[in-house]
């Protein structure tokens, strides 16, 4: 069980460093012209980052589910069910994240690098809610 755990955190802050730095990049597009130089630089790193930081969302989920499933792990607890409520939370930014890049895309972003600044914080309330929960288990 504790490979389990230890595979699950790890694919868990793999995941969160490429939530972290997307928003970044969006940032950075938002300030480039379309038609500049570094614009498709730019798209062709969300895109691969967005890729890769996918690849890493799984595994870190399906180690969770086994946690909960086969090692029944907090099944019975309060903290649990808030904690898989702020993974769908996590999971529903993730996928926005794939909206953002498909705007960005297709040349219809209506955001400024202000708004992605701010998007950029959601993760870290999202990461410090779950592992308080995690942590404290305060019901």
């Amino acid at each position: 069980m504790l490979w389990i755990k230890s595979l699950h955190i790890v694919f868990v802050t793999a995941w969160f460093a490429g939530l972290f730095y997307l928003p970044r990049i969006f940032v950075n597009l938002a300030q480039q012209p379309q038609d500049g130089p570094v614009y498709p630089v730019l798209l062709g790193m969300a895109r691969r980052l967005l890729r890769f930081t996918t690849m890493l969302a799984v595994p870190a989920v399906a180690f969770g589910l086994v946690l909960m499933l086969y090692y029944r792990i907090g099944l019975a607890n309060g903290w649990l069910h808030a904690k898989l409520l702020f993974v769908l939370l996590i999971i529903g930014y993730h996928h926005t994240c794939f909206r953002i890049y498909r705007k960005f895309v297709q040349g219809r972003n209506q955001r400024d690098h202000v708004f992605y600044r701010w998007f950029n914080e959601i993760p870290v309330l999202l990461l410090l809610a779950v592992v308080i929960l995690v942590v404290t288990k305060p019901f």
